[in-house]
């Protein structure tokens, strides 16, 4: 693979899923780690760094949602697993996958609009670090990475 691949993407490893879930793999995602951070003299005019927990600690994160027909506000609190400050950038783990998949560009559009800013188009980075599987019950989730439900393939 990493000799077909376009430059600068590589294949790290291989993991093989069990047969029964294997014909869905996708729909096994339920969750990623991204860190997003700003592209320079993108940055809002205001300290966000000061904020973030307390937009973090909200009750509700309510956005307006865009679907396919039509427009609704969307509390997504319940879909951000963790929000912190992390060096030069924010870390978030959201709900991701087919039930709920909440993007990092709308939790950081809806920061934005908290601290009354807007964002310049193009302002941010977001790199996706790791995807998870949630191997837990309804009431209990526990995320595993994909890369360690599945066995190595040499």
């Amino acid at each position: 693979l990493n000799n077909t691949m376009v430059e600068g993407m590589k294949v790290l490893s291989v993991r093989e899923i069990p047969d029964g879930k294997a014909s869905a793999c996708m729909s096994l995602v339920a969750a990623a780690d991204y860190f997003v951070n700003f592209r320079e003299g993108k940055e809002p005019a205001v300290d966000w760094r000061e904020k973030l927990q307390d937009f973090f600690a909200q009750d509700e994160i309510v956005i307006l949602r865009k679907t396919k027909r039509s427009e609704k506000e969307t509390d997504i609190k319940p879909w951000i697993y963790r929000l912190e400050l992390k060096e030069d950038g924010v870390f978030m783990q959201l709900s991701s996958g087919s039930v709920h998949n909440l993007k990092p560009d709308l939790v950081m559009e809806a920061f934005a609009k908290y601290l009354g800013v807007e964002l310049e188009q193009f302002a941010l980075m977001i790199h996706r670090q790791e995807v998870y599987a949630d191997v837990g019950t309804e009431t209990c989730r526990k995320l595993v990475s994909l890369e360690d439900l599945g066995t190595v393939i040499e």
